[in-house]
């Protein structure tokens, strides 16, 4: 009996396991098969380099919304992982237990928030302070920009970041620790020197996770980010994604236009796959 339990728990875990796989198959068929015609059909070259994006007069070129999303993704991770790291370094090495007890609730509530909370806030309070500030230079701007999307993801990446950076820095064996103190160094140089090196993997992991979600959010960029497909490196001029554009207008979009926009979801499927097959490489660099 105990051996047809095991067998028959061995069978489910596969069988999860290769559900798993097969919703990522399915979901790759879908996006590529729906996406590439439309790339051949508008020309891959126009349609990632493209200004343009003009569905009236069949005009697909999605560069502003790759720019846009790198733009947004990049202020947000230069925000969210400083604040993040120096965040889980404190509450793994620095913070109180009573303190502890408090802050580790909040920042796992963080992740508990939904986006659309997150866009009402960032419009409520971002956007006005940046409006405000902004006239205090003489600048009249509407404040929905790239700088606000940026802003508020930077706070939503931070529970993921601080989440797996803890987790990794607090894996490290207190050996290391101990060993560094005990040749002379200071609390502060063990921490930076050789704790946080040592934890370096998790940490990779928790920024990579923490890139995924800002480059793949959508709602709270769109209550935030102006929605203008335009090219732009102002910080205070507003821009539009891929995930932002891909929302807005799939619920209208026919024919070739809905097709372009599932091709923008091929773009963001790679990009995101980009990602963490560098950070893959990386990891296997340095286990090396």
């Amino acid at each position: 009996m105990k051996n047809f339990r095991e067998t028959l728990m061995h069978v489910v875990f596969f069988v999860c396991a290769l559900t798993s796989i097969a919703a990522v198959v399915l979901i790759c068929l879908f996006l590529f098969a729906n996406g590439i015609p439309a790339m051949k059909e508008i020309g891959l070259l126009n349609f990632l380099t493209g200004a343009k994006w003009k569905p009236g007069n069949d005009i697909y070129g999605i560069l502003p919304m790759i720019l846009g999303s790198i733009y947004i993704t990049a202020g947000a991770v230069a925000i969210g992982v400083p604040v993040g790291l120096l965040t889980a370094i404190f509450m793994a090495f620095y913070c109180p237990k009573k303190l502890y007890g408090l802050l580790k609730p909040c920042t796992e509530l963080l992740a508990g928030i939904p986006s659309i909370v997150y866009g009402f806030f960032g419009m409520v309070i971002i956007v006005p302070c940046i409006r405000t500030v902004a006239a205090l230079f003489g600048a009249d701007v509407s404040g929905s920009s790239i700088l606000a999307a940026s802003i508020l993801l930077g706070i939503m990446i931070l529970p993921t970041i601080i989440g797996v950076s803890e987790a990794a820095l607090r894996a490290v064996p207190s050996a290391y620790y101990e060993g560094a103190v005990a040749m002379g160094a200071r609390h502060e140089r063990a921490i930076f020197t050789v704790m946080l090196p040592a934890a370096k993997s998790g940490v990779l992991a928790g920024i990579v996770l923490g890139i995924g979600r800002a480059i793949g959010e959508t709602m709270a960029v769109i209550m935030v980010a102006g929605n203008q497909p335009r090219l732009t490196g102002n910080m205070l001029k507003g821009i539009r994604t891929m995930t932002a554009n891909i929302v807005l207008e799939m619920g209208y979009a026919t024919g070739l236009h809905r097709e372009a926009l599932i091709a923008t979801g091929v773009v963001l499927f790679v990009f995101i796959l980009i990602i963490n097959l560098t950070f893959s490489v990386l990891k296997r660099r340095k286990q090396a």
